[in-house]
């Protein structure tokens, strides 16, 4: 179990590194505030935010070598290590200093979620999903998230940030859960690999990628980050814990434990969205721009 652990906190730390690396050419890119699909197409040609995504696919990559040596339930909360990794690193590029009241939100939300999913079973049994069953997640997660991304411009930057991460995180969680189930029996049959589930988790993953690259143009990265190490993990452990049958907490107090660190999560999560620093490069809706005036 070590080595998938040692897996999961290197994956994180790159993968914060990716994030903080992206964050700056997403906020300078043309388009609207929540661009479209060729907002992607831009990015692909900016070379910092190849760095990022470079990085981004190694941590990604160590993650699901990870999540093929251990449950969802143990590796999932490994990678909230990864936002005070992404605040110091984003501050650091951006030069200016972590404010107090971030380290002290961000770890908030690094307590609660470890927190909550520490309290779920760690089942390590091979896991199984139906196709019925993956086409039915990732049709919910991609038309949530869809829905979101066409209705996120009529909302304030913070609030933009927070939405588009949810359904970013959302599409992300799916993907674990879905990889979860391929690389884990890819031991005995590697063809699997090729197969429905890996279709619908390229799917989702790109979906996630669109939706969390608009969400850190909102200029609301901490923010951003946080909502989607929320997001990712507590649907990933959904997933096992309700369609690959990897369990759940059983007792009243572990239950009422789990809602108390989700508040503290939660908390440390809208204490970011209102922090003061933000972007200033980024786009403003009209709303903001004539508040400030």
């Amino acid at each position: 179990m070590l080595v998938p652990v040692l897996l999961a906190v290197a994956g994180a730390f790159i993968l914060a590194l990716g994030s903080a690396l992206q964050e700056r050419d997403a906020v300078r890119a043309p388009g609207h505030q929540v661009a479209r699909a060729g907002f992607l197409l831009h990015l692909l040609r900016q070379p910092r935010w190849m760095a990022g995504s470079t990085a981004a696919v190694l941590g990604s990559v160590l993650h699901l070598l990870a999540l093929s040596g251990a449950p969802l339930t143990i590796i999932q909360p490994i990678g909230v290590t990864g936002l005070l990794f992404a605040i110091a690193l984003s501050a650091a590029f951006n030069r200016r200093r972590v404010a107090p009241s971030q380290a002290v939100a961000g770890s908030a939300v690094m307590v609660g979620l470890v927190g909550v999913l520490s309290l779920f079973p760690h089942a390590a049994a091979t896991p199984a999903m139906s196709a019925g069953a993956a086409l039915a997640l990732a049709g919910a997660v991609l038309g949530a998230g869809a829905a979101v991304h066409f209705t996120a411009h009529c909302v304030p930057s913070a609030t933009r940030a927070i939405l588009l991460a949810l359904a970013g995180g959302a599409a992300m969680g799916t993907t674990s859960g879905l990889a979860r189930v391929v690389t884990a029996n890819a031991f005995t049959d590697w063809t699997g690999v090729f197969g429905l589930l890996t279709a619908l988790a390229l799917a989702t993953g790109v979906f996630g990628a669109l939706l969390m690259q608009n969400a850190y143009r909102t200029g609301h990265f901490s923010a951003a980050y946080a909502t989607l190490l929320i997001t990712d993990p507590v649907v990933g452990v959904a997933i096992g814990a309700l369609i690959l049958g990897e369990g759940a907490p059983g007792t009243a107090p572990a239950q009422l434990a789990a809602l108390a660190f989700t508040g503290l999560a939660v908390a440390g999560t809208v204490a970011l969205a209102q922090a003061r620093h933000r972007n200033p490069e980024a786009p403003r809706s009209t709303t903001e721009s004539t508040s400030t005036r």
